[in-house]
């Protein structure tokens, strides 16, 4: 369950970072009230993986679920532009992210972790 929670958490935090952007510095009201609420129930999964998972892994696997979203959502929805580059290195930290997963994995089997 803490990975589901997690995971809900970090695409909420895709949600609440391309909030942040529309919001233009909460100048908006629409997209400021949806990213302040967005960010309160990100944090609320955030904090339930926490007791069901280690720190260090939940918190790897939220930011950087946030962080490759994000910038995907950029590159499609917010004309960042898009190169091999960016592709390669959100490629990379997706695979890290899941490297975390399976190492949490491979701990709780020899009898460690949570």
């Amino acid at each position: 369950m803490g990975w589901i929670y997690v995971i809900a958490g970090g695409v909420l935090e895709i949600g609440w970072a391309t909030g942040l952007s529309l919001s233009e510095g909460f100048t908006k009201p629409v997209p400021s009230v949806i990213t302040a609420f967005l960010i309160i129930i990100s944090f609320y999964f955030f904090s339930q993986s926490m007791r069901l998972l280690p720190i260090g892994t939940a918190y790897a696997v939220f930011t950087g679920i946030g962080a490759a979203g994000t910038a995907v959502a950029g590159m499609f929805f917010m004309d960042e532009g898009i190169s091999s580059l960016k592709i390669a290195f959100i490629s990379l930290l997706l695979f890290s992210v899941i490297g975390l997963k399976m190492g949490d994995k491979e701990e709780q089997e020899d009898g460690g972790g949570n």
